[in-house]
């Protein structure tokens, strides 16, 4: 699309985030349902979900909150489970580090994991985007998501515990990380990340608080950079 406009690569990229609906919606309602039931109230509940939106730090945040864990712990907890938007960032810098510094500043509130997949697909695909393209692409990823976050969070705390269990509404986070990873294992180093982080997670689920996440998030980092190192050093001795 090389003479698209700008305002043309935004609703594309509202077209391509489409299917990610059907998994925020259900993921927002039941955040919404678990919050109300664990004693927030609907201000609590959208000052939540309105600044920190990221619905995994949420979701850790609230398990441990309904844990009574302590402070640290929870914060620490829903730190560590975000530290993937850290390298989020890091991979789009050389796309929209350039950007005026008001746009990288909303631009950074809405890293999310659908964003940035959707996006940095979208910019390895067409590496000739201009940067007003790339911006508006980039914002054009959360023209749907994050309005359906925020309303499908509202009707969860709303409506609270009337939602039956048979929904199953929990259903929405395994099958979006799937539906987002899944494309991007493009490298042996993604693969052996992935497999160590699975292994690590199962291995730790018995650590309290959540603490099986950091440990599975930092082997599969190391995992992956090993990888990476080793492949580096065959291709130079080759």
């Amino acid at each position: 699309m090389p003479s698209a406009t700008a305002k043309s690569y935004f609703w594309k990229a509202v077209r391509d985030s489409f299917p990610f609906v059907f998994v925020a919606g259900p993921f927002g309602l039941l955040f919404g349902v678990l919050a109300a039931e664990a004693g927030l109230n609907l201000v609590e509940i959208m000052s939540f979900t309105v600044t920190v939106f990221a619905g995994s730090a949420q979701f850790t945040a609230l398990q441990l909150l309904r844990e009574e864990a302590p402070t640290l712990i929870i914060l620490a907890s829903a730190l560590a489970v975000n530290l993937r938007v850290a390298m989020y960032s890091a991979s789009l810098t050389p796309y929209l580090g350039a950007a005026p510094f008001w746009q990288r500043v909303l631009a950074a509130y809405l890293t999310v994991d659908q964003s940035y997949s959707l996006s940095i697909v979208q910019y390895e695909k067409e590496p000739q985007m201009s940067l007003p393209q790339r911006m508006a692409y980039f914002f054009g990823a959360n023209g749907l998501i994050a309005p359906v976050w925020y309303s499908a969070t509202l009707v969860g705390a709303l409506v609270g515990a009337q939602i039956p269990e048979s929904w199953a509404l929990d259903f929405a986070m395994p099958i979006a990380f799937l539906a987002m990873i899944g494309p991007m294992l493009r490298t042996l180093a993604h693969v052996v990340a992935a497999l160590v982080s699975i292994v690590a997670a199962i291995l730790a689920v018995g650590i309290p608080y959540n603490l099986g996440l950091l440990v599975a998030g930092v082997a599969a980092m190391m995992a992956g950079a090993q990888m990476e190192l080793w492949l580096k050093r065959r291709g130079r001795f080759a």
